[in-house]
């Protein structure tokens, strides 16, 4: 039998594995075991899963996974994310839907010192809502803009996307990391610009709350904001000046958030262990994803499809943005079955060579790639960061919490359109690194 042909058997071998209920990481390193073996041999394939799985964990990037967690754990438990919220609603109240702005602002901020987009999303979920509820915001509305907001902590780094992305594909998490900042940014304003223009066209989804607030109290309300700001430019710059190595940055996040939080008295002994866990337990899932990913594409490379599937599609007879648009068709599709890590796990080994093949910028590529596995998140009917909102607000309809959704998913497009359009939005920052 041709080793195409193999390869071919093992892909669809895994998307039975899938819709049979096995994990993703475990029908990866299955498939890529039996492949091993049958287009090597036995003696091969054992080695080559051992060392891979070894070589994954030991590797030094990986040790900014459990770091990145933690910032996020120390940041809620500092009640930081309160301060940031309040802040920005007392600044930002008098917009149209201003409520909903302050809350996207503040899963921004949050974003900032946390790598997870479900963390922000609870975290700041529990807090927005009760409080535009009370203000006779649409529940459409108020959780969409949650929800949607939430998704801004896979994108803005710290962004455990960004580093599961150069893990898969040996790039630079650095500047991944760096390049992500402005589009992190603009999908933001985006987000706002959403709620202003659905306000602007339906006034009762969000009525007008006349509240008077001195500058003397916004000022003295920036407090709330300076220290998840000075943090996020502690580490980037750090990073973007070659100071210290992402994982390095990751350890001196997590240190400053851990004396913040003695400092502060709020740290018991069991949030620390919460947090601990919650480090240990996304940690060792994204290890084993890797690991998986790495030995079903090692299986993908003897079976020469990935080379194939560059060559072909380099042959054809139509534009490289055709096919980066049609790969983006595919994960959005993806992302309604799948999580967002598991979607990179799956598909980069195949979609990666293709778009190296096709002379697209690897940083660029990555935050595309990140931005679609964003919209991943709060695509029907599995979106996780809408069953995360369907938890906290607990009297809405999962239907309206993804009705809710729409015009920001549209947001997503625009942004990655003008990414397209404009690949200096991403590139620019990574260039102009030193270190």
């Amino acid at each position: 039998m041709e080793p195409m042909t193999i390869g071919v058997l093992g892909i669809c071998a895994v998307f039975i594995l899938l819709a049979l209920g096995m994990p993703i990481a475990f029908s990866l390193m299955m498939v890529g075991f039996s492949g091993i073996a049958f287009l090597s041999s036995i003696d091969a394939a054992l080695p080559v899963s051992a060392r891979t799985v070894y070589d994954e964990a030991a590797t030094y990037p990986y040790m900014v996974i459990p770091l990145f967690i933690i910032m996020g754990s120390f940041a809620g438990a500092s009640g930081m994310t309160r301060d940031i919220y309040t802040c920005l609603d007392k600044w930002l109240g008098r917009l149209p839907g201003g409520l909903a702005v302050a809350s996207i602002s503040a899963c921004a901020a949050f974003a900032a010192v946390s790598g997870s987009a479900v963390a922000t999303t609870a975290t700041l979920g529990n807090i927005a809502l009760p409080e535009m509820k009370r203000y006779g915001y649409s529940d459409k509305l108020s959780t969409g803009a949650v929800a949607a907001g939430g998704t801004l902590g896979f994108l803005i780094p710290p962004s455990l996307g960004f580093v599961v992305y150069g893990m898969l594909t040996e790039q630079s998490i650095g500047k991944l990391l760096v390049a992500g900042i402005i589009p992190g940014f603009m999908l933001a304003i985006a987000f706002c610009a959403v709620v202003v223009i659905w306000v602007k066209l339906d006034p009762e989804a969000a009525p007008q709350q006349v509240r008077e607030v001195s500058w003397r109290e916004r000022l003295l309300l920036l407090r709330g904001v300076a220290e998840p700001l000075g943090l996020f430019l502690l580490v980037m710059l750090g990073i973007y000046g070659g100071l210290f190595t992402p994982t390095e940055a990751g350890a001196v996040g997590a240190t400053l958030l851990l004396l913040s939080v003695l400092i502060k008295g709020k740290l018991s002994w069991q949030k620390l262990v919460g947090a601990l866990q919650e480090a240990l337990r996304t940690s060792v899932m994204v290890l084993f994803l890797v690991a998986g990913a790495s030995i079903f594409t090692y299986f993908l490379a003897l079976s020469t499809i990935p080379m194939q599937a560059a060559n072909w599609v380099t042959s054809l007879d139509v534009p490289a943005l055709v096919i980066l648009l049609a790969i983006i068709v595919v994960y959005l599709f993806l992302g309604c079955f799948l999580d967002a890590i598991s979607m990179m796990v799956l598909t980069l080994p195949v979609v990666f060579p293709v778009m190296s093949a096709l002379h697209y910028d690897p940083i660029w590529f990555g935050v595309v790639a990140v931005l679609m596995m964003q919209a991943g998140l709060i695509t029907p009917p599995l979106g996780l960061n809408i069953f995360t909102i369907a938890g906290v607000a607990k009297n809405v309809k999962v239907e309206t919490i993804f009705r809710g959704v729409v015009p920001f998913l549209l947001a997503v497009f625009v942004v990655t359109g003008l990414l397209i359009i404009f690949p200096a939005i991403a590139t620019y920052l990574p260039s102009k690194m030193t270190g």
